[in-house]
């Protein structure tokens, strides 16, 4: 069966998606983020700046595009979590498989091009600063997730629809991040994954137990 227009067009988008984001990360990595123009991007991505700027609009967005998948990411584990699965247990089953499969997001991968991309990131003031806004976006979605499935995360008494939801979303979001990094930094500081494997579960197991104390509508 013939692959329709639309489905093409779709996949044809990602692909320019990816080119135009590595050819730039490849950049970045090589003269540093400052220094690389978008007119080197593009001559590497091989497509015209009209046609770079359709699909980006910053440098920033194009060294972080492979984030872009993560950015619901939590909401999606929340919304196809099993029946009898708690919101909390999914996201903490999830961030845990990640770390047995050294997932980059959790931090805990000893690669040299995700060390490379790391230090990239946390390295430039600009990344650090756009990144803010792929964690807003993140907590937004979790946040409608929770609500969704629960009736105390949808509203409070005296409060405002959703509050509670919003609120658990901040700390989840906020602590797979400090997770990550502190995974990260370890790895930078020269350990391998597998060596600091077993602390990060711990960690991630802590951080989890120490959110139920408080999350007690999603645990």
């Amino acid at each position: 069966m013939c692959e329709n227009g639309t489905g093409l067009r779709a996949r044809k988008r990602q692909r320019t998606y990816r080119a135009i984001s590595d050819a730039a990360v490849s950049l970045f990595l090589e003269k540093g983020f400052a220094t690389v123009s978008v007119s080197e991007i593009a001559e590497a991505a091989e497509v015209s700046k009209p046609t770079l700027f359709r699909y980006f609009r910053t440098k920033e967005d194009m060294a972080l595009h492979r984030f872009a998948d993560h950015e619901d990411e939590a909401a999606r584990v929340v919304a196809g979590r099993h029946a009898h699965e708690s919101p909390l247990t999914a996201l903490e089953n999830h961030f845990l498989a990640g770390l047995e499969a050294r997932d980059p997001v959790t931090g805990l991968c000893d690669e040299p091009e995700v060390l490379s991309f790391h230090r990239l990131l946390y390295g430039t003031p600009e990344l650090v600063a756009r990144l803010h806004s792929y964690t807003a976006r993140s907590e937004e979605a979790l946040a409608d997730a929770l609500a969704a499935g629960a009736a105390d995360g949808a509203a409070d008494a005296g409060t405002a629809p959703g509050l509670t939801a919003r609120l658990a979303a901040g700390q989840l979001v906020t602590s797979q991040r400090v997770l990550a990094t502190a995974n990260w930094r370890r790895i930078a500081d020269g350990a391998s994954a597998d060596s600091v494997s077993a602390a990060a579960r711990e960690d991630a197991r802590r951080a989890f137990a120490l959110l139920r104390t408080g999350l007690t509508p999603f645990a």
